[in-house]
């Protein structure tokens, strides 16, 4: 599903060249369970951003599902990021003056997509994260483990096949926490391809496999024997 061949990401910042990506290259067949780890400043964010079609390479080339991205026009990238990938943040990214519901018919309303599918779809998205009964709830009024759950039915109305997760238990306790990894495995088993961005060694552990960068570089490719999921 995904290849990139030489990956870079130059930024300037004064007169120096900060290379945020440098010459990365690896394979990420459908379905696989991948996390992504390094410290702060390796590389992480610059190459979700790329990968969620947020931002371009320097040099190098990203192919996703056999197109090369870098032939994309801005409308094509948008749309395929609407269609194919599916993103859940640290953070949640919820719209506050908006109910959980609505949060995840947002998507399907910037698609053009008919009310009663929205309405069938948004409330089928939420029962699949058990949040059925909170639909009619804004942000403020749900916990930090339920806003991200809401925040996953969103990332997945639109049926991707790629979900990219940015630290997706930072912000919560331990227990909320564990509820989040469940539920973003048994989208993987389901067949789903899953990346997850963490500092935390337990969560990165539990892929099948390990991508660990340092300096922009890619130091480590580890796959485990068998998930610990």
């Amino acid at each position: 599903m995904i290849k990139l061949r030489d990956l870079c990401r130059n930024f300037q910042v004064g007169t120096e060249t900060v290379h945020a990506l440098d010459h990365v290259t690896f394979d990420i067949p459908d379905g696989e369970y991948v996390s992504i780890m390094g410290p702060s400043g390796s590389g992480k964010s610059t190459l979700l951003n790329i990968l969620g079609l947020m931002d371009r390479p320097s040099s190098g080339t990203y192919t996703l599902d056999g197109v090369d991205t870098s032939t994309m026009t801005d409308n094509e990238l948008a749309e395929t990021r609407q269609q194919q990938i599916g993103f859940v943040f640290q953070s949640f990214h919820l719209v506050p003056r908006l109910t959980a519901f609505e949060n995840v018919e947002l998507p399907m309303v910037l698609a053009g997509d008919m009310p009663s599918e929205r309405r069938e779809r948004g409330l089928q998205a939420l029962d699949g994260v058990g949040l059925g009964h909170r639909s009619d709830h804004r942000p403020s009024q749900l916990s930090g483990g339920e806003r991200q759950r809401v925040a996953i039915a969103r990332a997945m109305v639109m049926q991707p096949k790629l979900l990219l997760a940015d630290e997706p238990t930072g912000n919560l306790d331990t227990h909320s926490g564990r509820e989040i990894v469940r539920i973003i495995e048994q989208l993987n088993s389901d067949g789903l391809t899953l990346l997850v961005v963490t500092h935390d060694p337990a969560i990165g552990g539990r892929a099948s496999r390990q991508l660990k960068f340092i300096d922009g570089r890619l130091d480590q490719d580890q796959r485990q024997r068998e998930s610990a999921a």
